[in-house]
């Protein structure tokens, strides 16, 4: 492995750890600079030791590099891959096995950290057909979300990624966004510009302590849209640190609805969320409800989560058909450009 790889895998399973972005970063940018340099230059800076007079290198980064040109496993990566996941069941990895693709994840034109084409191309690694693109919407400005002229740009960069990554193999792109629904069940985008998108997941994310009945009809109100595809985080709980409860409302009623339009029920896999709770979760299974198995992932490493979200499906004894990505991708198109 050479010191860029080493610094770009390190990059990859800090992110996957969900550590803080700065310390993510610096891996990157020092992976970067080497892979820029002449291989001749870095080992005559490290033969002097003056690695830490290229720009980006620091302590950190210089004793990896160094471990690396001694074609030593780094120590700091050697700690990060021992430090696995709990193993899959077995269940849960023949599940994985049947995921076709992930249907909610950011890139760094909102708050995600990486750029478009790297995220695809982490999710082609893992053996996707498919990834969709889902960018916030312009109303979380603390994510930097997405106004229609900003959505429309992106919408021209992914069609040139997506013609140079079909030519390399079977793998698509999906146009969309991570939408928020709005107080009174509207969407925070151009209903014209969502019927072009792919894929549109609708989430709450203000006024999640609303009371449990404008929020079971605001909720109702998206997911009877012809525009959603798939209900997002539908609890916005957050299960770590100094965590945030669940929203509350008329499950049953938000479920029926979402059986009666088609729109599929997201189980996030973010280690953090881990939404919906078990309990709803059965309850979406037991109501009828197609599910989609997502990461919501914001990073390279972290589009590893799904296995996060496949363990609790399999617990409800759900048949994998019902989870839409499952399907292959003419099939899973097809019900998309169906819907709007």
């Amino acid at each position: 492995m050479t010191p860029p790889e080493a610094l770009e895998r390190i990059a990859y399973l800090l992110e996957r750890g969900r550590e803080a972005s700065p310390k993510v970063r610096a891996f990157r940018r020092a992976a970067a600079v080497l892979a820029e340099a002449e291989p001749e230059q870095v080992a005559a800076l490290a033969a002097a030791g003056r690695l830490r007079s290229l720009p980006g290198i620091g302590e950190s980064t210089e004793k990896v590099i160094l471990e690396s040109l001694r074609g030593e496993v780094p120590s700091y990566l050697a700690r990060l891959e021992a430090d696995v996941q709990a193993e899959p069941s077995p269940a849960a990895l023949a599940l994985m096995q049947s995921l076709q693709g992930d249907c909610h994840s950011h890139s760094d034109w909102s708050d995600g950290g990486s750029p478009i084409e790297e995220m695809a191309r982490a999710a082609m690694a893992l053996g996707h057909r498919y990834w969709a693109l889902t960018d916030h919407s312009p109303r979380l400005t603390i994510a930097h979300g997405l106004d229609a002229d900003r959505l429309k740009a992106q919408l021209a960069v992914v069609a040139e990624i997506n013609d140079r990554l079909g030519a390399e193999g079977d793998f698509r792109i999906l146009t969309g966004i991570e939408v928020d629904i709005l107080e009174d069940g509207g969407l925070d985008q151009d209903p014209g510009l969502l019927a072009e998108l792919d894929v549109v997941v609708a989430s709450v994310h203000s006024k999640l302590r609303m009371e449990a009945k404008p929020m079971t009809r605001r909720m109702i109100t998206a997911v009877e849209s012809p525009h959603v595809d798939i209900l997002g985080h539908c609890t916005g709980r957050i299960v770590v640190g100094r965590g945030r409860p669940e929203s509350t409302f008329d499950s049953a009623a938000v479920f029926g609805a979402c059986v009666a339009s088609g729109t599929a029920v997201e189980v996030n896999s973010r280690p953090e969320r881990l939404d919906p709770p078990m309990r709803l979760l059965e309850e979406a299974v037991a109501a009828g409800c197609l599910l989609s198995i997502d990461t919501d992932a914001h990073a390279p490493g972290q589009l590893e989560w799904q296995i996060n979200g496949a363990e609790r499906v399999v617990k409800t004894g759900m048949d994998a058909d019902r989870i839409i990505n499952t399907w292959d991708r003419n099939r899973l198109l097809g019900w998309l450009s169906a819907r709007s």
